[in-house]
């Protein structure tokens, strides 16, 4: 299959890798890119473990502090992954979204014994934080990064649309799936399979026509990359 990759750049190119092994050849098109914030230092004092919700925030934490010895408690596989990566040894995976992390948190995690701090983006949602504040726990947030829209597609992608040369394009979150049905308005996009990572993904497409829609059973890189037929 010929698959547009609608991730950032460095995660695409893991994602274009592994659909290259599968025998499939994966287009470039970042929707979205970090873009870290090198003025801000994480203060880690009474801070018993890391909340990571994306591999960039494991990436742009470890821009910031040489500090290895935390725990991180990563929300999926691939989020995980990037933290040993960073050199991180004690790094537990909830496998699912940010209900699991904190109904997994709630039991990695003792109270009394310290904060947990989430690493993530200015745009990320307060749900998680609340969600552990309920359950009796200290939550910091520390913003290391933010999300930068791409103001138009990449020409090749563009092209490939109007040559009908693409057979699916994976769309990893809702934001990114605005963006591309802002981007792609007025090109063909009926030949594709729109493979999502969550519902509310293939929600935020739904004025899009495409081929299919397909939901990926867990909401990770491995679920989304066996879609792709």
């Amino acid at each position: 299959m010929r698959v547009l990759v609608t991730r950032p750049q460095e995660d695409g190119e893991q994602i274009a890798a592994r659909l290259a092994e599968k025998g499939h050849q994966a287009l470039l098109a970042p929707l979205l890119e970090p873009h870290f914030h090198d003025d801000v230092m994480p203060v880690l004092d009474d801070v018993q473990a890391l909340l990571a919700t994306s591999a960039n925030g494991v990436r742009a934490f470890a821009r910031r502090s040489p500090r290895r010895d935390l725990s991180v408690f990563a929300v999926g596989p691939q989020t995980a992954e990037e933290a040993h990566r960073a050199g991180f040894d004690d790094v537990r995976s909830a496998d699912g979204d940010a209900k699991d992390l904190a109904l997994a948190a709630s039991r990695w995690a003792a109270q009394g014994k310290g904060a947990l701090l989430h690493v993530c983006g200015r745009e990320a949602p307060g749900t998680l934080a609340e969600n552990l504040s309920l359950r009796g726990f200290k939550i910091r947030r520390c913003s290391l990064y933010h999300m930068e829209t791409a103001t138009r597609l990449p020409d090749a992608a563009r092209d490939a649309l109007n040559r009908g040369a693409l057979d699916a394009a994976m769309f990893f979150s809702a934001r990114s799936a605005r963006v591309f049905g802002v981007l792609a308005d007025g090109l063909p996009t009926g030949g594709l399979a729109a493979l999502c990572i969550s519902p509310a993904t293939a929600a935020a497409l739904a004025e899009i026509a495409f081929s299919r829609v397909a939901v990926a059973a867990r909401p990770n890189q491995a679920a989304m990359l066996a879609l792709v037929e």
